[in-house]
């Protein structure tokens, strides 16, 4: 930074003169109270030559450029305490011939050109972003938070300077240190440089104080903002935040029960809150992250404004980040307005949280589908751009014009205007489609419920349907023999056990004579079914394995009467019992075997 400084002094002292004008007084206040640092400076400008001149240079180093974010000019008028004109003067950059890279120049734009020996009173407020430099730029949880700013105590200027103050305003009263010049003083929360008299241009002294502060370093290195206008009656307001504190690092553990008990001390450089203040009749206020609303939050407010109390879900330290969206309506008429056959909106364009830095601000307007002819009048530069957004009962979706700025301040929070045609019967469209859904679907339902949707009993998919019904019917009754029959199949099983256990032969001859008539009876209602089924199309696919299934439970049947008649016969010939068992075993054997072919069948039949 010296050899910065160094070279800065080397360049300005090489520089020359570019005009005639004297600056007879300087009168510079640099407000550090916030982080935000406003150099204030009111110039008594007196042109001492005979050309008319109309306009003023003012220069700033390189470095402080990098960092400034809004700068303007305005005249006084009167004696004495003057009055300052409401209206800013034209700025421009300027690029003087013969000047050092390390100066950058800003023309002003004098509302009349300056006659010899006139005079002029002038104010110009510049506003730095980042320039308080944190140090150490690293602290406990306990630690206080102290910071460095540099600049010159002396007014910068390519003019002579007659007679030159510089008043330095701090937050706190603790100082740890500052440059000590030739008539320097620092009483309270101020330090005063000078007056100093008869400095050349280019005059360049510089100074560094290191004081304690404890204002918020809330910056927001990315916030979106988008305001979506409906002529129904409401303006609706979008702000999505990145927030990180800029000031020195935390370092070390973090313990809140200590933040609680003693959060002055243990918890000084931290910020717990912000304030945003809105539009005075903003309502449904909402405050929300991504875990959802924020119940922490606070809004009061009166005719004047409305203020919003945003609490994050923890103590802000530096170097910690958080983000959450805000949101509120506001009333259509207190912003929209027309002019010249055109709609214009006249609204705010910075943030409304106090003290906010914003490194990129990008604000959204999104105009009503239909809107046409639209522009867009800023106070200062911006960069714009234009997107679609497609949003609920739209067809070609809203015009939305984008916004971009860098380095934004509280200093930017001031009205722009958007233009626009828009067709009055355009606002009937939603409605309309509303009214043509809900009436389409209220026809829809008396159609359905007014007209036979059924298929015609004529047709031959109708018919096919039909006979496939019948197929599955009678397929359902043939199952339900083949049932019938395997149930006096165990009847049967049933009498030879009890013929080994009682000896009762004649009873045993008694189940088979019943056994065989019923499964006679089955036979002939079996008959007429498989004849339909032969002689049905619908039924070709199944009918051999329908027929395949008879043929295996005859043949049961005729197993099991055989196993019967020769268990019978064995015990009328008094018979051993593993003579018996030698005989039915062959017979036994098939049985298995069939049952199971049988019944595998008829899971077969049944997934059909």
């Amino acid at each position: 930074m010296r050899l910065v400084t160094l070279a800065l002094a080397i360049a300005l002292l090489t520089t020359p003169v570019l005009s005639d004008l004297i600056l007879l007084k300087v009168d510079r206040r640099v407000d550090l109270t916030s982080h935000i640092v406003r150099i204030t400076a009111t110039l008594k400008v007196e042109n001492g030559g005979s050309d008319l001149v109309s306009e003023i240079l003012l220069a700033f180093p390189e470095l402080q450029v990098n960092n400034l974010a809004y700068l303007t000019a305005t005249t006084k008028e009167g004696k004495g305490k003057s009055k300052t004109s409401g209206a800013g003067l034209p700025i421009e950059v300027a690029n003087p011939e013969g000047m050092p890279p390390a100066l950058r120049f800003y023309s002003v734009s004098l509302p009349k050109p300056l006659s010899e020996g006139e005079i002029l009173n002038l104010d110009v407020l510049a506003v730095f972003t980042h320039t308080l430099r944190p140090f150490p730029q690293e602290i406990t949880q306990a630690d206080i938070q102290l910071v460095v700013f540099q600049d010159s105590a002396h007014y910068l200027s390519p003019y002579a300077v007659k007679v030159q103050s510089l008043t330095v305003k701090l937050p706190e009263s603790r100082l740890e240190s500052y440059t000590k010049l030739e008539n320097t003083k620092a009483q309270g929360l101020e330090i005063k440089y000078g007056p100093y008299e008869n400095l050349a241009p280019f005059s360049y002294t510089p100074i560094a104080v290191h004081f304690e502060t404890k204002h918020p370093f809330a910056t927001a290195p990315e916030v979106v903002r988008e305001i979506e206008i409906s002529h129904w009656g409401n303006v609706q307001i979008t702000e999505h935040y990145n927030i990180v504190h800029g000031g020195a690092k935390s370092k070390g553990e973090f313990s809140r029960l200590e933040y609680q008990a003693r959060p002055q001390i243990r918890g000084a450089s931290a910020f717990r809150h912000l304030v945003a203040k809105l539009p005075p009749r903003a309502h449904s206020i909402y405050y929300r992250d991504e875990i959802g609303n924020i119940s922490t939050s606070n809004v009061w407010g009166d005719s004047k404004k409305t203020e919003l109390l945003i609490e994050p879900r923890y103590p802000m330290f530096g170097g910690w980040r958080t983000a959450f969206t805000i949101g509120y309506g506001l009333p259509l008429q207190d912003f929209l307005f027309q002019s010249e056959g055109k709609r214009y909106l006249n609204i705010t364009f910075g943030s409304p949280i106090n003290e906010l830095v914003i490194d990129n601000l990008t604000v959204k307007v999104v105009l009503p589908e239909g809107s046409q002819d639209f522009s867009v009048s800023t106070p200062f530069p911006v960069k714009q751009g234009q997107e679609t957004k497609v949003s609920h009962l739209d067809v070609v979706g809203r015009p939305v014009i984008v916004l971009e700025k860098s380095n934004v301040v509280p200093e930017h929070n001031q009205y722009f205007q958007v233009y626009y045609k828009f067709n009055k019967l355009s606002m009937l469209r939603e409605p309309f489609m509303l009214i043509f859904g809900f009436f389409s679907l209220f026809v829809a339902c008396i159609v359905y419920m007014h007209v036979d949707l059924s298929i015609s009993k004529s047709s031959p998919s109708y018919l096919a349907k039909l006979q496939w019904d019948e197929v599955r019917a009678t397929i359902q009754q043939i199952e339900s023999m083949i049932n019938q029959c395997l149930t006096i199949h165990e009847k049967l099983e049933a009498s030879l056990r009890d013929l080994s256990r009682t000896g009762d032969v004649q009873a045993c001859k008694t189940a088979r004579k019943t056994a065989d008539n019923l499964l006679k009876e089955h036979s002939k209602e079996l008959k007429p079914l498989i004849s339909f089924l032969q002689s049905s199309p619908q039924a070709a696919h199944t009918l051999q394995k329908v027929e395949e299934l008879l043929a295996k439970e005859r043949e049961l049947q005729d197993r099991l009467m055989a196993k019967h008649s020769t268990v019978v016969d064995c015990y009328e010939r008094k018979f051993a019992g593993r003579d018996i068992e030698a005989r039915v075993a062959p017979l036994q054997q098939k049985i298995v075997t069939l049952r199971q072919e049988v019944e595998d069948l008829l899971d077969y039949i049944d997934e059909i």
